[in-house]
């Protein structure tokens, strides 16, 4: 296994809580020093809130700890490729480097839909590297969303026999 598996699994054990209290299965940690200072899993359905993803949420969660917003000796490892959120939140706190899980075609800004971790225009850019785990990552959230649609298909036939 590789430290980037590593720490991956981690991340995946994270998603897995968020998952079990029905959030989108989505884990982050942050690794300074060969050391994970920080775990986070989506809340967004528990808070709430909008910005309550996991990146976001271990990001503020790291700067608290370091006492310091630059994150500069860190490394982001996440399961789902970065939103246009958490990847602003990556380049505002100088995060040098992003590993994630599976790609997001429909909101990814780290390579999919477009590359905020790379853009020349900012004053700072990131490393990322992908893939990591991807099958994994990928069927966390597959069997979570198949779920809902099942539990969706089973709630409408029980309300049309009681009708």
């Amino acid at each position: 296994m590789t430290r980037d598996q590593f720490y991956m699994k981690i991340a995946i054990a994270e998603a897995e809580k968020a998952g079990d209290i029905g959030e989108v299965p989505i884990g982050a940690v942050i690794v300074k020093e060969e050391e994970v200072i920080v775990r986070a899993h989506n809340l967004r359905e528990s808070l709430q809130d909008p910005t309550a993803h996991a990146e976001h949420i271990a990001i503020q969660k790291a700067a608290a700890l370091c006492g310091n917003w630059r994150l500069e000796d860190c490394t982001l490892y996440v399961t789902l490729e970065p939103c246009v959120m958490c990847a602003g939140s990556v380049v505002m706190s100088r995060i040098p480097h992003v590993v994630y899980g599976a790609k997001d075609p429909k909101g990814g800004c780290a390579g999919s839909l477009m590359d905020l971790l790379q853009e020349s225009r900012f004053n700072h850019r990131a490393t990322v590297k992908t893939g990591v785990l991807e099958e994994e990552c990928g069927q966390l959230l597959k069997n979570f969303f198949k779920n809902i649609r099942k539990n969706k298909k089973i709630n409408q036939t029980a309300d049309n026999t009681n009708e």
